[in-house]
């Protein structure tokens, strides 16, 4: 499955612009860079998401193959869940 440049940039501004600090959380507890200061969405794909941390790409693959655009949501959560956990850090409601 490959998601529209559309669809793309819409998870991306989304990411960016409604939970930037999900995505560090993220970057910092599965993307292997604890100390890193910022991140940003930089591209998703049915194996993966993709970010811009402190000038590096970091690849976080996702626990399957997205065939739906509705999957990418649940696979941030959990993500992010996943990410607050390693990190004890309490987890807000999505």
């Amino acid at each position: 499955m490959t998601f529209s440049a559309e669809v793309v940039e819409a998870i991306k501004r989304h990411m960016n612009e409604d939970h930037a600090e999900d995505g560090l959380l993220i970057v910092r507890a599965l993307g292997g860079r604890p100390d890193a200061t910022s991140a940003r969405t930089s591209d998703i794909d049915a194996e993966a998401i993709y970010f811009e941390a402190d000038g590096e790409e970091i690849r976080i693959p996702w626990s399957t193959t997205l065939t739906e655009r509705a999957q990418v949501r649940q696979e941030v959560v959990r993500l992010y869940k996943e990410s607050c956990d390693l990190l004890g850090i309490p987890a807000r409601g999505h």
